[in-house]
């Protein structure tokens, strides 16, 4: 019998033919105690491989035919990315290597699907079965039951007795990410060394400081305190790769109250009347560090939150970055125009783009 707390009243329990409509004190619950009965697993039909050898075998080498197809586009995707290269300002070339290289990957792709698809459902067991749920650790009977299950997959599954089957799935497995490996290599310089490329960037001595985008030279006198300008080395709009170049030599330049820079003794004479110009590369993944706070003197970088100190040479005071960011020594010329003292002296962007110093 149940009772009800808050009436003090007792609650006829429930007969297995119905539900009592005897009234119950509010807010309590009234379980029916009749049960579904378990209607089992449905009749099993055995499939045609399971009563013909030759459907089982047809079967068979249509598995290791897809996982065959699957190496075969594997191959033609790499074969495809080297025998159709991208020609600069042909669209016919750019086509061409897409669609090659594509069909290469669809069959790569394809092939290792249906053929896996196709084991499982022709070649594999497929009884239906209970998998009852038990303690994470089990006993040392539930231990060495699992082990006897694995061997029942194995057997069931065919892997260690189908060794064609087998072989060409391990095959199309390996032969699978080597597209990949061969494109994301592509991304890279060809035939050249990251590390030399990244050595140096356009700046120079005696490089005017330039408005980006529209290169005009910059005096000093423009720069007025708490300004900020974007800027680029002169002649990098007609660069031939101007965009690689700006990527590395894209610089932020600030002017500051002289009294509020913290210039390290090796540093001396590289900003000029408070004129500083530090990397707009993030030191953490290279995006653009283009927001300033004038009252603060923080340069902060959008992505993921990177914030570095003018007044102390860039040092990092919050974010993921690592180091602080790289300074461009600047001067000014005999017409007052800024003007680069060399190259930056410490590699520009992410922490591992590294370079020795020159």
């Amino acid at each position: 019998m149940a009772h009800d707390d808050m009436s003090g009243k007792d609650i006829t329990a429930v007969s297995s033919t119905g539900v009592s409509h005897e009234t119950a004190a509010p807010g309590t619950a009234v379980i029916p105690s009749e049960t579904f009965e378990n209607p089992g697993f449905p009749v099993h039909r055995q499939r045609v491989t399971d009563t013909d050898p030759k459907a089982e075998k047809t079967a068979e080498r249509q598995v290791y035919t897809f996982f065959y197809l699957s190496i075969v586009g594997s191959i033609f995707a790499i074969a495809s990315y080297m025998a159709f290269p991208i020609e600069d300002g042909d669209t016919g070339a750019l086509r061409l290597h897409t669609m090659m290289l594509g069909i290469g990957i669809v069959l790569a792709l394809f092939g290792l699907g249906f053929g896996a698809v196709h084991w499982s459902k022709a070649l594999m067991a497929n009884h239906e079965g209970i998998d009852q749920r038990h303690p994470v650790r089990g006993s040392e009977e539930t231990r060495a039951r699992a082990v006897e299950i694995f061997k029942q997959a194995n057997e069931e599954s065919g892997f260690g007795r189908r060794t064609l089957v087998r072989n060409t799935l391990l095959g199309a497995l390996v032969a699978f990410p080597l597209p990949a490996v061969v494109l994301f290599r592509g991304w890279g310089p060809q035939n050249e060394n990251p590390v030399e490329m990244l050595e140096h960037t356009m700046w120079k001595k005696g490089a005017r400081l330039t408005l980006d985008p529209s290169g005009l030279p910059i005096k000093a006198s423009d720069v007025t305190l708490g300004s900020a300008f974007h800027v680029i080395p002169e002649g990098l709009n007609e660069s031939e790769h101007r965009l690689e170049e700006k990527a590395k030599a894209s610089v932020l330049l600030m002017r500051l109250d002289p009294s509020k820079l913290k210039e390290s003794a090796e540093r001396t004479g590289w900003s000029y009347d408070g004129i500083v110009a530090y990397s707009k590369i993030c030191t953490h993944v290279g995006c653009p560090v283009a927001l300033y706070e004038q009252q603060t003197h923080h340069l902060l970088c959008p992505c993921h939150q990177s914030t570095f100190d003018v007044t102390e040479e860039c040092k990092v005071i919050f974010g993921p970055a690592k180091r602080a960011l790289p300074q461009l020594p600047i001067a000014v010329d005999g017409e007052g125009y800024l003007i680069a003292q060399s190259d930056f002296h410490e590699p520009v962007g992410p922490s591992f783009w590294e370079r020795s110093s020159s």
